[in-house]
Parts: structure tokens; sequence; C-alpha cells
């Protein structure tokens, strides 16, 4: 566990800052109720002394840095950000992050930021997990944090493999790939991370890429600031083990027709002169991708990531092709307000505490239904 000083707030102070005008951001959104910093912070405030110890070229390198650079412009202080990580390569961020964190156990980091964003309002909470943490041993505490819209951003570093265990298939990995367990090919059909996502009715849903700085601040930052459970994928590189998994969508060559941005309100084009575009089938509902000059831009579908009903973005999510990935949409699919779980576990309790008569629980305890044996 990585810790750094004592919490410029605890638990029972945070109304107090609130009242002191300490933090002044609106109630949906989510940092509301963390102080702000004191005084402008670094990218040097959130760098740990600790040597970082990844592959060289591992994605994970840049993530971390954009991370870092990031950070500073939410005006927190580093006391006050928790970083909980499963098991994997990736899951060793908080220990190059100089704030209060956590390496837990395998898969169930979304269950332990569950009980730290529900018993600190004054923190944000940052969960990191990989591919294999969040959807194999994972995937049962990661649905059910998404359902239950936590306040907190899980950043899922999808690589398509396993790497700390050094290159078997994971559960995003393609039909077919030859790996250290999959000697003549794996035979399971691969999660999209996204979809599952939308399928689990989370509130914001997202996905990025390693190497494009730029877009992956922007999403990072949207995430941050939405109040309830962001996840995002992000396309991480693994260049040992599975080196290449992502070239359709960083060659040069072939990006421009394989990458589909996603910008809320505007149609959704892509190519070389913007030629592609997508399409919505009226009656299935269905989105393809068609030539702009043969379906003419009245037909493009415009993005909403604010519908209320996922089926819309869950569409989009489908146009991710397996494989060689040579489409797939990156940007925010889903973004929209409901009210979050550790908001209202918070408000229960305070209920509960202004309504139960003294003695209650003690009533409850040693009521008519509990029997004594002597």
């Amino acid at each position: 566990m990585t810790t750094t000083h004592q919490s410029t707030a605890t638990s029972g102070d945070t109304a107090a800052t609130a009242a002191d005008g300490a933090d002044q951001r609106a109630d949906d959104q989510g940092l509301a109720g963390v102080p702000l910093a004191l005084e402008p912070l670094t990218r040097k405030d959130f760098s740990s002394d600790q040597e970082v110890r990844w592959c060289p070229g591992c994605g994970d390198y840049a993530v971390l840095a954009a991370f870092q650079s990031f950070m500073p412009e939410l005006g927190i202080p580093k006391e006050n950000t928790v970083i909980i990580s499963g098991i994997g390569c990736s899951s060793r961020f908080p220990y190059y992050v100089d704030s209060y964190g956590m390496h837990s156990i395998h898969g169930r980091a979304p269950a332990i930021a569950t009980g730290v964003a529900t018993a600190r309002p004054d923190v944000g909470v940052w969960v990191i997990t990989g591919d294999g943490d969040a959807l194999s041993i994972g995937g049962n505490h990661l649905i059910h944090a998404l359902r239950r819209n936590v306040n907190m951003t899980i950043l899922l570093f999808n690589n398509r493999i396993y790497g700390l265990t050094k290159g078997q298939y994971s559960p995003t990995s393609e039909i077919g790939k030859i790996t250290k367990s999959t000697p003549l090919g794996s035979l399971d059909a691969p999660f999209n991370p996204v979809s599952l996502a939308l399928g689990a009715e989370a509130s914001f849903v997202a996905r990025t890429i390693d190497s494009d700085r730029k877009h992956l601040t922007g999403v990072l930052r949207a995430a941050a600031q939405h109040r309830g459970t962001a996840l995002v994928e992000i396309y991480q590189n693994c260049p040992i083990f599975n080196d290449g998994a992502f070239d359709a969508i960083k060659d040069p060559e072939t990006s421009s027709d394989a990458i589909i941005p996603l910008r809320h309100g505007e149609p959704i084009v892509f190519g070389v002169d913007d030629h592609l575009g997508v399409v919505r089938d009226p009656v299935t509902g269905e989105f393809s991708v068609a030539e702009v000059a043969d379906v003419g831009v009245a037909a493009i579908a415009v993005h909403d990531a604010h519908r209320h009903d996922a089926s819309f973005a869950f569409g989009l999510s489908r146009l991710t092709t397996p494989g060689a990935l040579n489409q797939t949409p990156i940007g925010v699919f889903r973004q929209v307000k409901r009210p979050t779980y550790d908001d209202l576990a918070r408000e229960q309790v305070q209920l509960s505490s202004q309504t139960i008569a003294p003695g209650a629980l003690q009533h409850l305890i040693a009521g008519n239904d509990t029997w004594q044996v002597r």
C-alpha cells in the first residue's frame, strides 16, 4: 500500500470544508465534495520516488505520463486522491503515483474502491485494472460497480493478453490467438469491454488509445468530471507478448480508415476527407459504415452520448471489428446522469441516524426473533 501525508480532510469535516467555500464544484460533478488544493500542483507532485518497472516500450508508460500531467488540472490535493488496483502489469500504477493507493486483490479493485468511495466522499477514487484482471476473475465485481453507479473512475488497460504471467490469452484476445496457453489457437469469443459496460447500464463509457496523448487526456478529463462510475477502456500495446495488436489504428497509413471518432452532437464521419460515415438502419437500429457520397450527408448518424437509452451507444460499440481492429470507434460512447450508489447510501445512513430511536438497534438484536441457548 502506498501513502503520502495525512489527508487534508477527514470524512467528518467534509461538510465544513464545503461550507467554507473550499470546493465550489457543481453537485453533479465527479469531484463534488473533494476539497481544492491550497496551492497549484504540477506533474512532479503526483510522481512518486519509485522506479517505474515496466518493459521498455510498454504503453503503460504513456498512460502514466498522461495521468500525472493531467491530475494537477483537477486542482485536488494528492492526499485526497486514492488509486486502487488489482493484479497485473497495469496494477503497479499506485506505486508510481504519489497519492494514497492500494495494490489490492486480483479482480476485486472495484469492490474495494466501492468501500472507499462510500466511506470517503472527500476523495477522488480511481481504479486501475487490465483486461484479464477486470474481465476474467473480476468480471462480477466490475459489472456490479457499473450497475450501482459508484462514484469512481475505472481505467481498463486492454492489451488483449496476459502480460504479467508471460503471454497467455485473455478475455479480449481474438479467436484463433496463438499463445502459451492456446498453442492451437484460442476458441473463446472475446469480450468487447465497451459493449459489456453498456450492457451493465454504466453511466459513462469511453475508449481511447495509449499513444494518442491529446485524446487520452481529454477522455480522462471527461471521466473525472462525471459523477458516477466512469469506465475508460484504453487500448494499450504490449510490445513483448502481443506487439502489433493495434497496428491498424496506430499505423498512419491505415489509422484514418480504422478509427471512428465519436464527438457528441456531430455526424459520425471518418477516413481521408471524411469520406466514410456511420449510418443507422431505421428498422433494425443497427449501425453500419457507408461511403458518404453514396448515402448522402443527411443519412449520417449524429452521435448522442447523452441519450438515456443505452441501445444507441451499444450499437456503436458493435462497430468494433474483432481481430485486427480495422474499424473501431473511440471517444465517449455514453455520458448520462443518474443517482450514485455512494451518495444514496450516505443519505440512508444520515436518515437512519435521525429517525431511529435510542436503543432501537439493541432491541432489534435482542428482540423476539432471537433465542438464547443455555
